[in-house]
């Protein structure tokens, strides 16, 4: 299962992007084995004038054609890891060859995304950067991929 991240804004080069490409580098290697991967990111521009609005449409287009939906929201459902891997691994299960996520820029994504995703995520009550969100998301991911190859990375 093809993974993208659909992301508003983009990330310069620095700790945040270091990070994301080393997770998802982790990620592709330990899920390849697994039916994971590979793992992108689509950038999207940041809409100051459009807002939202603007920016969920060119979210829309960088969605896979058929992917499975999960947005990023803080009203979302907060998971366990492990949950997180079972989530990966059932829609992996059920033939989905495509998961997008979708993380929006400063202001959140445009409540119609939420609506119609397959899959809202929280990574918990407060509100993180977008920047950090896609960190926190890249290491999930290989974190997920470790869980389900039986890999020590994760502790309980």
């Amino acid at each position: 299962m093809r993974v993208s991240l659909c992301v508003v804004g983009r990330l310069r080069a620095g700790p945040e992007a270091d990070l994301v490409s080393d997770y998802l580098t982790r990620f592709d290697r330990t899920g390849r084995a697994l039916g994971l991967g590979p793992a992108r990111v689509v950038e999207v521009e940041d809409k100051k004038g459009g807002g939202k609005p603007a920016e969920a449409e060119l979210l829309r287009k960088a969605i896979p054609t058929g992917a499975v939906v999960c947005a990023l929201d803080e009203r979302g459902r907060v998971m366990s890891s492990p949950d997180f891997a079972g989530a990966l691994a059932k829609r992996r299960d059920q033939g989905a060859q495509d998961m997008a996520f979708l993380i929006g820029g400063a202001d959140g994504l445009d409540p119609t995304l939420v609506d119609q995703a397959d899959m809202v995520l929280s990574f918990g009550q407060m509100v993180w950067p977008h920047m950090l969100a896609r960190v926190m998301l890249s290491e999930q991911l290989y974190r997920a991929a470790s869980i389900l190859a039986g890999s020590p990375y994760h502790r309980v």
